[in-house]
């Protein structure tokens, strides 16, 4: 029997969105309220697992650890991935929303912490379930292979990872795309991205320091490191406005300081956990190298006793968007979207581990943005100067709107998947 030819545009999948949107809206309050820590994501997993096997999806669960991979094989086509991230936040939630979450969990040093999703993770799995379900229900507009991919421990650089080492390569098909996107400050409604370089690399350090105690009424016995700490953060900020270039980018954040217990006493020791994103590989490695220069010349300078430790704790990769990709979802979106809610935007300095699935796969990849925020509110902050007002991602007040931001980003997905799978 001949395979019916794919119907050209949306319209026959999105036609559906209406009617399934409650299901969606719902399952998006669900999330939010029973947000889970990175790859702890049981819970999660299990219901996006099951909304692919009611939709017809081979699905596969427990891929590095808590990952849920499905497929929906549809004639001879393209391969297409679609990826949403699944993880939350120690953070405490303050949005006010009837169904904030109140959930707690252990964190990996076993400390007890609040748990949400100020990162909009669970927009990302309502997202891709929607569109995976609208697919399925529509096969007659489209051919080829869907491969759904929820992932664990975005938020700690380890999801992706896993995932690749539990053999995602070996056990599922090469796709011949791989399409992901984030919710962000901007106005909802309205998809942006661009070609190249699209979220930052990241790399996250510890900095052990080695002083000699003392009394705080005798410093003269003491090597102090609060003070080699103070001095070492204090120059850390050099690094940027005098080593890196105007038309280079880079940031550099210490986010942590610890020493001591006691307003008396002089540690023997204290720590420093900083945070870098860069967008080229050489900025990159000039201020990894200028980090440890700095660190270990401090501590020289003040007589440490042991040469400080410097250990990685994380690192994101660069996600540099394919250009003719790119520019095909940029096309599709287009013509799906009006003109004036397809926006360009230039990199965000945020970090993702996205970018490792199609460089493991050597295939193109591409990443956008969804705006989440009540557009009337960013338009009047904006016009008042104030956009960094706004509650970012990662902030307790972080809440996007959830209309017409749940559509947006189902449709963003369904027309972007339709650029390889049927002509949008």
């Amino acid at each position: 029997m001949t395979q019916p030819a794919p119907a050209r545009g949306a319209t026959a999948v999105l036609t559906h969105l209406a009617a399934l949107l409650p299901d969606i809206e719902t399952l998006y309050k669900d999330l939010h309220a029973h947000p889970e820590l990175s790859m702890r994501e049981t819970r999660t997993a299990g219901l996006a697992a099951e909304r692919l096997r009611q939709a017809g999806y081979e699905v596969t669960t427990g891929v590095g650890g808590t990952g849920v991979v499905g497929l929906l094989r549809n004639g001879e086509g393209p391969t297409v991935m679609l990826r949403a991230d699944m993880d939350a936040l120690p953070i405490a939630e303050d949005t006010g929303l009837d169904y904030a979450s109140t959930a707690t969990g252990t964190d990996a040093e076993g400390r007890a912490v609040p748990v949400s999703h100020m990162c909009g993770h669970d927009m990302h799995v309502a997202w891709l379930a929607g569109a995976a379900t609208l697919l399925a229900r529509t096969r007659e507009a489209w051919q080829g292979t869907l491969m759904i991919v929820f992932q664990p421990g975005e938020e700690t650089a380890q999801g992706a990872r896993a995932m690749l080492e539990d053999g995602l390569l070996q056990r599922f098909p090469a796709p011949d795309i791989v399409l992901g996107q984030h919710v962000m400050v901007g106005p909802a409604g309205t998809v942006a991205g661009s070609a190249g370089p699209i979220t930052s690399a990241a790399d996250s350090l510890q900095i052990r320091l080695f002083g000699r105690g003392a009394h705080g009424s005798m410093p003269q016995a003491s090597i102090d490191p609060v003070v080699m700490a103070a001095s070492i953060v204090l120059r850390l900020q050099t690094v940027v406005s005098r080593e890196v270039a105007a038309t280079d980018a880079a940031v550099l954040t210490v986010g942590v300081l610890q020493a001591g217990t006691k307003e008396n006493v002089i540690p023997d020791e204290a720590i420093i956990k900083l945070n870098v994103r860069t967008f080229d590989a050489g900025v990159r490695q000039h201020v990894l190298a200028a980090i440890e220069r700095i660190v270990n010349a401090e501590a020289e300078a003040s007589g440490a006793p042991r040469k400080p430790e410097i250990t990685p704790l994380d690192r994101y990769p660069l996600n540099i968007n394919d250009e003719t990709a790119s520019n095909r979802i940029a096309e599709a979106f287009r013509k799906h979207f009006s003109a004036d809610r397809v926006r360009h935007t230039g990199p965000a300095p945020a970090s993702e581990d996205f970018g490792c699935f199609g460089t493991a796969w050597q295939v193109p990849s591409v990443f956008w943005f969804v705006g989440g925020t009540d557009p009337a509110v960013h338009a009047e902050a904006r016009a008042a100067g104030k956009l960094n007002d706004l509650p970012v991602n990662h902030s307790p007040k972080f809440a996007p709107v959830l209309h017409p931001t749940l559509e947006t980003g189902v449709e963003a997905m369904v027309v972007g998947a339709l650029a390889w799978l049927g002509a949008a």
